[in-house]
């Protein structure tokens, strides 16, 4: 039997029946390498012999075995900067130092890793400098009442520096302004300082209230007391009128009826005081007091 013969049939069986399995074997590795699944929070950076291929989005993605790879994979997440300290001059020299926090998102992944290696120290460092320039034009009063109006300038100037880096801007704080404790101090003696002032004022414009109400008061009584003269005035005047118009018509007996009229009345009263029992007058009273009555008698 010749054996060169048996061992020659039987290498070529067993290369043909291991041949499928290779391309088996092969072709399930092509396919593992070229079906890429990007997740939903992530797109991935593809190169070809070291240059920019493409960016996967996420879902599935083909890519060519062993010529393209996946170079990085970056995530599409919002991220927030830790909180930096940012020390800072106003334009009236005072020494502030502020808290800033900003908030951004990766949306073209191509320019951020080709075109910055920190992302997070250099977003830090242009908001630094951003933040001591636009404080430093502003006085210390506004930097702490217009702080929505700063953190948008900060926000709208940190987007235009960051755009080449195909990162967007969500949100910019600013967490607190803190001063030095001179300026504390100083700050707040003047805010004690402006409540007193405060204070003195409203005192002194409750005085002067005071002092227009009693003069309102004084002046309406003074009215009052003004018309009651003036009606006791007309009432008066009327009287005279009559007794004028009277005169005027009757004469000497109008006059004499009124000097009549007073003395019943005066001698009424006298009867009516202390020791009314007994009243002395004059003879002439007496018959100045008869011609009264006899006068009064004769009038309606």
């Amino acid at each position: 039997m010749d054996f060169n013969l048996l061992y020659e049939l039987l290498g070529r069986t067993s290369m043909a029946s291991v041949v499928p399995v290779l391309l088996a074997i092969l072709l399930l590795v092509l396919m593992l390498k070229g079906v890429r699944i990007v997740p939903q929070s992530e797109q991935h950076v593809v190169e070809r012999f070291g240059r920019l291929r493409a960016v996967l989005s996420p879902g599935i993605n083909f890519i060519i075995p062993f010529l393209d790879r996946i170079a990085h994979k970056v995530s599409i997440l919002e991220r927030q900067l830790p909180i930096a300290k940012q020390d800072a001059i106003t334009s009236d020299n005072v020494l502030v130092q502020v808290d800033t926090s900003v908030f951004y998102r990766i949306l073209e992944p191509e320019k951020t890793v080709y075109r910055i290696r920190d992302v997070d120290g250099a977003i830090a460092t242009t908001v630094a400098g951003i933040v001591r320039a636009e404080i430093g034009r502003m006085e210390l009063d506004e930097v702490q009442s217009n702080r929505s109006t700063l953190i948008d300038t900060i926000k709208g100037n940190v987007e235009e520096s960051v755009d080449d880096w195909g990162i967007e801007v969500t949100r910019a704080e600013i967490l607190d302004v803190n001063l030095d404790q001179a300026t504390r101090d100083a700050m707040l003696q003047q805010l004690n300082a402006e409540r007193e002032r405060r204070a003195a004022v409203t005192r002194a414009e409750g005085q002067r209230r005071s002092v227009e109400l009693n003069a309102d008061g004084e002046l309406y009584a003074a009215e009052q007391a003004a018309k009651g003269r003036r009606v006791q005035a007309d009432a008066e005047a009327y009287a005279t009128g009559v007794v004028a118009a009277s005169l005027k018509e009757n004469g000497i007996e109008a006059a004499q009826y009124q000097v009549a009229l007073k003395q019943v009345e005066a001698i009424r009263d006298v009867g009516r005081g202390e020791g009314r029992q007994t009243v002395l007058l004059p003879s002439s009273a007496i018959e100045a007091f008869g011609q009264a009555f006899e006068m009064l008698k004769g009038k309606p």
